[in-house]
């Protein structure tokens, strides 16, 4: 039998169950939430995480985007670039994951929340709201929204402390985040 869970209450939210994405290091492609193969440019590996750098193909605002997946952390810190015309008002998009690293395919588990860094002036929290309803739903357990929660938390207020500059924070956590070329 099988069960489907609505997603989505009336006045809530519309709810995904959590998003899962691949990162082949041996194929060089990523698999995005919708299982679509994407070529990357280059993946990265370090002490602290993986950089991934790809172009985004036949998307009318997003030209290219880097990545940095940070498994102690619990953060995707990601840094995109725009075609002209359409650049927005962040300097890095912050998702907050669950990422299981591996030799050769890492595998990332979005927890709802995402965090908008505006370098020097700000940090903002999303889609707590999708975050409450996924547990409504049950299509997230209390403990993973808990861990969402303290991630954040720590997240925050490690930027704020460091003038919302997320680089300086994780400096300070002894992380160095290491850019590819400007696109």
């Amino acid at each position: 039998m099988t069960v489907h869970l609505p997603t989505q209450v009336r006045g809530e939210a519309h709810v995904h169950p959590p998003k899962v994405e691949l990162f082949d290091l041996d194929a060089m492609t990523n698999t995005d939430p919708k299982r679509q193969v994407r070529t990357v440019d280059e993946y990265r590996r370090t002490e602290h995480g993986l950089y991934m750098s790809r172009a985004v193909v036949g998307h009318p605002k997003l030209k290219h985007f880097e990545s940095w997946l940070l498994p102690a952390f619990g953060l995707r810190v990601t840094r995109q670039s725009w075609w002209p015309g359409h650049e927005r008002d962040f300097d890095f998009y912050v998702d907050i994951v669950h990422v299981q690293p591996d030799e050769s395919v890492w595998r990332t588990v979005d927890l709802y929340l995402d965090l908008l860094v505006r370098t020097g002036r700000e940090v903002e929290v999303l889609d707590t709201d999708e975050l409450m309803t996924a547990v409504r739903l049950g299509v997230l357990s209390a403990q993973d929204a808990q861990l969402a929660l303290e991630v954040t938390y720590r997240a925050v207020a490690g930027i704020a402390a460091h003038g919302y500059d997320i680089q300086r924070w994780l400096a300070a956590e002894g992380v160095e985040l290491a850019w590819g070329i400007s696109r």
